[in-house]
C-alpha cells in the first residue's frame, strides 16, 4: 500500500463522510426522524455489505462467537451510542456547540490508545489534537446568544457522542488483529442494524419507505458515506496508529464546510478559513516523519 496509502484512505473516508448532509437533509424533508435516518443508513449498509461479501468475500464473513464483543463495541457502543448521544445533544444545545463536542473524539482516541493500545503519547499528537479541536471550533462557530440554552445533559451527551465516535477506532483496532477490514465493517453494521431496528419504528412508515426518493437517497446514504467511507477508514486504520487515524479524520468538517459553500450556498467567513487551515496543518504535522524535527549539529529544535 505504501507509506502514504493509509493516510490517503483515511483522508478519502473523512471526505466522503463530509457529504452526508446531501442524503440526510433529503430524507429529513421526506419525514424521517434523525434516528430513523441512522437506521436506514445502517440497514442499507449491511444489506449492501452482505451482497458484496457473498459475491466476493465469502471467506471473510466468518467470525468466532467469542469475538462478538469487538462488534458490540463498534456497532452498539460506537455507532448506536454516538448517534443517540449526538442527536440528544443537538436537541439540548446549539448545533454548533454539539458539533464541537463531537470533535473531541481525537482527544479521546489519543488517551484511550495510550491506555489500551500502548501507543506513544508525544508532543506532536497533543499539538495536533489541540489544533484540530480549535479548527473545529472556528469552523462550527458558537453563537453567543445561544449559550444560555446549554445544559448539563447536553454537554454530557455531546461528550458522549465524541466518546462513542472514538470507540470505533479503538474497538476496530482490536478487531483488526484477527479480522480483515471487510469483516469488521460488515459485523459492525449488522450489530448496529439489529439494535436500531429493535428500538425504532421505522417500518411503521409503510409505503413511504418504498418511494423512489427514499430508495434513491437511502441507497446513496448507505453506499457512499457509510459502506465506502467505513471500508476505506478501517483499511487505513489497519496500517496506522489509532490516534493518527482519528486526527486525520478531522478533515471531515473541512469537506462538509466546502460542500455547504458550493452546494448549499452557505457563508464561508474568515474564521471558517482559519479553522480549515489549522485542521489541515494539524493533519500534516502529525504525519511528518520524526526525523523532520531532528537534524544534526543542533540546527533545529528537537521535540
Amino acid at each position: 500500500m505504501g507509506k502514504f496509502g493509509p493516510i490517503l484512505l483515511i483522508a478519502i473516508s473523512a471526505s466522503i463522510w463530509g457529504i452526508i448532509a446531501i442524503f440526510v437533509r433529503k430524507l429529513a424533508s421526506l419525514g424521517f426522524t434523525p434516528m430513523e435516518i441512522v437506521t436506514i443508513r445502517v440497514v442499507t449498509a449491511v444489506l449492501l455489505l452482505g451482497m458484496i461479501g457473498l459475491l466476493k468475500y465469502p471467506g471473510q464473513m466468518k467470525i468466532q462467537l467469542c469475538d462478538g464483543k469487538y462488534f458490540i463495541g463498534t456497532g452498539i457502543f460506537s455507532i448506536v451510542l454516538f448517534n443517540w448521544c449526538y442527536f440528544t445533544s443537538i436537541n439540548q444545545l446549539s448545533l454548533s456547540f454539539a458539533v464541537i463536542l463531537l470533535y473531541t473524539a481525537p482527544a479521546f482516541v489519543v488517551i484511550l490508545s495510550y491506555l489500551f493500545l500502548k501507543e506513544r503519547m508525544d508532543s506532536m499528537k497533543v499539538i495536533s489534537v489541540v489544533g484540530t479541536l480549535i479548527g473545529c471550533i472556528l469552523i462550527a462557530g458558537i453563537n453567543l446568544k445561544e449559550t444560555p440554552s446549554m445544559n448539563l445533559i447536553g454537554i454530557i451527551t455531546g461528550l458522549g457522542a465524541g466518546f462513542g465516535y472514538a470507540l470505533y477506532t479503538i474497538f476496530g483496532k482490536f478487531a483488526l488483529v484477527k479480522y480483515r477490514p471487510f469483516t469488521v465493517t460488515f459485523y459492525t453494521f449488522l450489530v448496529a442494524s439489529i439494535t436500531l431496528l429493535l428500538f425504532t419504528d421505522l417500518f411503521e412508515k409503510g409505503s413511504i419507505l418504498l418511494s423512489r426518493d427514499v430508495i434513491l437517497y437511502g441507497l446513496g446514504l448507505g453506499l457512499f458515506p457509510t459502506v465506502l467511507a467505513y471500508l476505506f477508514y478501517t483499511k487505513g486504520l489497519e496500517k496506522m496508529e489509532s490516534s493518527k487515524a482519528s486526527i486525520i479524520a478531522t478533515v471531515e468538517p473541512v469537506a462538509a464546510t466546502l460542500l455547504s459553500v458550493f452546494l448549499f450556498k452557505e457563508d464561508f467567513g474568515i474564521l471558517q478559513f482559519i479553522g480549515t487551515a489549522i485542521i489541515l496543518l494539524s493533519v500534516i504535522l502529525i504525519n511528518l516523519p520524526k526525523t523532520f524535527f531532528k537534524i544534526d549539529n543542533k540546527k533545529r529544535l528537537q521535540f
